[in-house]
């Protein structure tokens, strides 16, 4: 008579993690492609049965460079630092267009993303990360037309290009900071999301995008830089365009104002995690 040989029953056992830790990396490793499908997602369905489809990453900032052109740079006659005005403006539009929509739509993401908060678990840094990553791909297909427009200036790459992927990686860590800031209060405070709207758009007439840092007086750069964008904008402008020096001061305040940012981000949303649930 033969034996049945019963399988033993596979258990978890749930425990309070040890240690102080930031970010479970391992966490985040095994869940890698649910940040992938996510972010996927997120791109599908901004452009999902629109007429003009991914052409929208590339009128958005198109539009506003000409209306800065006209007005800033012919009525107003700002300085664009000796190069074009159309390659000046559209070269900060790039980096600012992609701050203010990955903010924007970080702020509200645990709002909208609610019903996943309370139907199965996850990493929740995944969902105020998810825009930081698909508004990247915005930004790479606007990119295409800042190309386009250099070719035809005939306006060299300068040789400051070698910095541009530092200046990227400023970027995302920046928009990753106030994100998870942002949206870690908006599900607790919902004037929030509403508030982030006027903000963002005075902070964009506080960034170098219309106007050129050069335009700071010495004894204020330092102070300056702490607004992280201003060396990201003028860092990405120098780096494509090589129309003023590599704003080095201003990247280094921006840069340490940036890792406060995500640190305190992430601590503040580590904190509020146990609650998004109930308050969703």
């Amino acid at each position: 008579m033969a034996t049945v040989v019963q399988s033993p029953i596979p258990t978890t056992v749930i425990q309070a993690r040890k240690g102080w830790r930031i970010i479970d990396w391992r966490e985040i490793t095994e869940y890698r492609d649910l940040l992938y499908f996510l972010v996927l997602r997120d791109v599908t369905v901004v452009y999902k049965q629109t007429v003009l489809g991914f052409s929208w990453a590339i009128l958005t900032p198109l539009f506003s460079m000409v209306v800065f052109n006209v007005i800033f740079g012919r009525l107003a006659n700002i300085p664009t630092d000796g190069s074009p005005g159309p390659l000046f403006y559209f070269s900060a539009l790039l980096p600012w267009t992609y701050f203010a929509s990955a903010v924007s739509g970080s702020t509200s993401s645990l709002i909208q993303g609610s019903q996943m908060l309370t139907k199965v678990y996850f990493p929740r840094l995944f969902i105020p990360l998810v825009p930081v990553f698909s508004k990247l791909v915005d930004f790479a297909i606007a990119s295409l037309v800042l190309i386009g427009m250099m070719v035809w200036y005939r306006w060299a790459p300068p040789m400051a290009l070698v910095y541009l992927p530092l200046m990227l990686l400023l970027m995302v860590a920046t928009v990753a900071g106030f994100g998870l800031w942002l949206s870690a209060l908006a599900i607790q405070f919902r004037d929030v999301r509403h508030a982030i709207q006027f903000v963002v758009q005075i902070l964009m007439y506080a960034s170098p995008v219309v106007w050129p840092a050069s335009s700071i007086p010495d004894q204020y750069r330092l102070l300056y830089g702490l607004y992280p964008m201003a060396g990201v904008i003028e860092g990405f402008r120098a780096a494509t365009l090589g129309c003023s020096p590599m704003p080095w001061d201003l990247i280094a305040m921006g840069s340490m104002v940036t890792v406060v940012l995500l640190v305190t981000g992430a601590l503040y949303f580590k904190r509020m995690e146990r609650i998004f649930a109930d308050v969703a």
